[in-house]
């Protein structure tokens, strides 16, 4: 089952940074574990469309986080998984050529 698009929550200072990103990163989710409110972190070397995407233990797509245009930055996203069941979850970054994908645990 997925929850589909999640309202975004993204919160970046974007262009008004004092020194864009030269890479991308995707930096692990805190606290984790969590319950219910995580935080996720990442950069952006070069903007253009991003995707950040959650999925269950099995694969599953649970929410997609952000699909949109961003800035180049340093931005982050606080997850809300209130309507999540407890277990183990992936989340995966995609912008441009960068892809990576870090685990999460909700403890409820």
């Amino acid at each position: 089952t997925a929850w589909g698009l999640l309202p975004a929550v993204v919160t970046s200072n974007g262009s008004n940074n004092q020194e864009t990103p030269r890479i991308y990163s995707l930096s692990q989710n805190y606290p984790n574990p969590f319950n219910p409110v995580t935080r996720i972190n990442f950069s952006i070397a070069k903007g253009g469309l991003v995707k950040l995407t959650v999925y269950d233990a099995v694969g599953r797509e649970a929410a997609v986080l952000i699909n949109g245009e961003l800035d180049a930055g340093l931005h982050n996203y606080d997850l809300d998984a209130s309507q999540f069941t407890s277990g183990i979850y992936f989340y995966k970054l995609e912008a441009g050529e960068f892809s990576e994908t870090k685990k999460m645990i909700l403890l409820k």
